[in-house]
């Protein structure tokens, strides 16, 4: 009796190992691919590249920028097709990404720099993004930028 319960212990036991293990690796998955998005999303920016940014932007997407004004998934497409924003360096840095399962939150420090409309910008903002995993894919639902502590924000 004592032996069949240590191998039923050992049993369960390798099921749970497995079942974590399995866990771990797929939240690992989503944090790449959700990282491997927003710098996609980025980059897409930085190139106006609107079919782009039309595909991982949620419908109802919003942005929340530190100066408090919002946008949504329409102002960036109209602005990306536009052409109005010319961008010099759109990076970011000191990217983490955490993930709860269907959900994920991206913070990273953005250098950006260029021109709106002929005024020049030279930003170094904090953003947070939030993507949602939906029946298509992850998608980014939700931003919120804040000024850098190392930079006064420009009125």
């Amino acid at each position: 009796m004592n032996r069949f319960i240590a191998i039923a212990v050992a049993v369960i036991v390798l099921a749970v190992m497995t079942l974590v293990g399995r866990q771990v690796s797929a939240a690992d998955d989503d944090r790449k691919a959700v990282a491997a998005l927003d710098t996609e999303y980025q980059a897409a920016v930085k190139k106006n590249d609107a079919a782009t940014m039309d595909r991982i932007l949620a419908d109802d997407f919003v942005l929340v920028t530190a100066s408090g004004k919002t946008y949504t998934k329409a102002d960036f497409l109209n602005d990306a097709r536009g052409g109005r924003t010319v961008y010099e360096h759109q990076e970011d840095t000191m990217q983490t990404v955490r993930v709860w399962g269907d959900a994920a939150a991206v913070t990273a420090r953005l250098w950006e720099k260029g021109s709106d409309d002929g005024h020049a910008f030279d930003h170094t903002l904090w953003f947070s993004d939030i993507y949602v995993r939906t029946p298509a894919g992850w998608r980014y639902v939700f931003g919120q930028s804040a000024y850098c502590p190392c930079q006064k924000p420009s009125q």
